[in-house]
């Protein structure tokens, strides 16, 4: 079956345009895996992606994982909440372009409408804004969580790409 999505590319282009969300608990924080364990971003994409669509690194074996996360231009934060895992973002940093993509966001759905996602959003940003970068951009459809693109547009990210597509799912 053959449906449209809608798709949006978003960006923010300096730290002082980005709106801060509010941490929802004095006791979660962000870590940084480092180093890198492609267990946790198989285990983040398979639970988050399964309500989202998010089909593309299905496939992949241990190589091709092991190969992603341990490329130096990616980076994995998880957002924890006491040592209850909430949720996770996937950076690519292109130093050469100044720019740092937000390639996969999202919190698990058990803690969705508790403020996680704006706060989780707000530290991907400024965690993004590092070594000369100058742009930060992301895409989101018509797939994903119903406010992902709102949250996005309340941190301060402009929509600078749209367009309608065509997706094969069965």
């Amino acid at each position: 079956m053959i449906i449209k999505v809608d798709r949006n590319y978003l960006e923010i282009n300096s730290i002082k345009e980005l709106n801060n969300s509010k941490k929802p608990s004095e006791h979660c924080y962000l870590q940084l895996i480092d180093p890198p364990d492609f267990h946790i971003n198989k285990f983040f994409y398979k639970q988050i992606g399964k309500d989202h669509r998010w089909v593309d690194r299905l496939s992949w074996n241990e190589k091709n994982w092991i190969d992603y996360v341990e490329d130096n231009k990616v980076k994995t934060n998880v957002l924890r909440d006491k040592e209850d895992p909430i949720g996770y973002f996937e950076q690519i940093f292109h130093f050469e372009k100044k720019s740092c993509e937000i390639a996969y966001f999202g919190i698990l759905k058990e803690y969705y409408g508790k403020k996680y996602g704006g706060f989780l959003l707000t530290e991907a940003i400024k965690n993004s804004f590092i070594n000369g970068i100058e742009k930060v951009w992301v895409h989101t459809c018509s797939l994903d969580h119903k406010y992902a693109l709102k949250n996005y547009q309340a941190r301060g990210m402009k929509i600078f790409k749209s367009e309608t597509v065509n997706l094969n799912i069965n």
